[in-house]
């Protein structure tokens, strides 16, 4: 998602009590891809412009997000044993705080317009943007229900040894707002814990490489990470949108568990990834 197209005019088109403008003039845009059984949409552009413009009619059952963190500023990083500048596009580079906090007030407030009453959100993050994204989901009105810590066991050394290494993430899950009375499959999570309450502390690895058969994301998630959140908070045939879906993990997981997905994105070398890892895995379901 490119943050450089935020403006204030933008900003001001979506204050937190009044959700988002009347698209009904607009014309609908068209998908970049539709699977054949309607459980896989993908559309590119510019998520704060396409998302209204969608007929969800507060219908999404669950939003999973992972937006820019904007890291692309001139930093240093750890990449399979060398050190490499930051760099992972235009989408993630910083022009002030400022900016980058009306960016995420304005995608989350598009996305709060279309979650059913009930609806959930899950927004991952580092401490880079993480915090804005807490604030402005309390501006907004929604109901913040936990903080996951996602532990990393094998992450990158921190090169510069002036700071502990970097292994975590922090996923905030969200309903609509206090009145909703969210989806949480309690006795599946327990069991899947050893019968016990599951923590808030999720320790799982990175993207296994049979997930980057296709190719991949600089910001990829591990599959396991959207199995658990698809799992907790949705059951099958529920509706679930990703507006930064990238190389489409999000609607891997949510396929394979019997959802139906919705992904936007602005870049479509990402998108053509998506959909190559979705042929990729209805080919192999055909054979099961």
């Amino acid at each position: 998602m490119r943050k450089d197209r935020v403006t204030r005019a933008q900003t001001d088109e979506f204050p937190p009590t009044s959700g988002v403008p009347d698209h009904r003039d607009l014309i609908k845009p068209d998908p970049y891809f539709a699977s054949p059984d309607g459980d896989f949409t993908l559309y590119c552009g510019d998520v704060t412009e396409i998302l209204p413009k969608i007929e969800f009619r507060e219908s999404v059952d669950l939003i999973f997000a992972d937006p820019p963190y904007f890291l692309s500023n001139g930093g240093i990083t750890c990449h399979a044993g060398k050190m490499v500048s930051v760099d992972k596009g235009a989408w993630d580079r910083l022009d002030s705080v400022q900016l980058m906090h009306e960016f995420n007030r304005l995608w989350l407030n598009a996305c709060r317009a279309i979650l059913q009453p009930n609806g959930s959100i899950w927004v991952s993050g580092t401490r880079h943007v993480i915090y804005s994204v807490g604030f402005a989901m309390q501006e907004l009105g929604f109901k913040l229900l936990n903080e996951i810590t996602w532990e990393k066991p094998n992450p990158p050394p921190n090169l510069s040894c002036r700071y502990f290494t970097h292994s975590t993430e922090t996923i905030l899950w969200a309903a609509r707002d206090n009145k909703s009375k969210h989806k949480f499959n309690y006795q599946l999570m327990r069991a899947e814990a050893g019968d016990r309450q599951m923590k808030s502390v999720w320790r799982l690895t990175a993207p296994a490489a049979s997930e980057k058969e296709s190719g991949s994301h600089p910001t990829q998630k591990p599959l396991a990470l959207l199995d658990r959140i698809i799992l907790a908070s949705t059951d099958a045939g529920d509706l679930v949108v990703d507006p930064f879906a990238g190389s489409g993990t999000t609607g891997i997981s949510a396929v394979k568990h019997g959802r139906r997905f919705v992904g936007i994105d602005t870049d479509s070398d990402f998108l053509d990834l998506a959909i190559k890892r979705y042929s990729r895995q209805s080919a192999q379901a055909k054979l099961l």
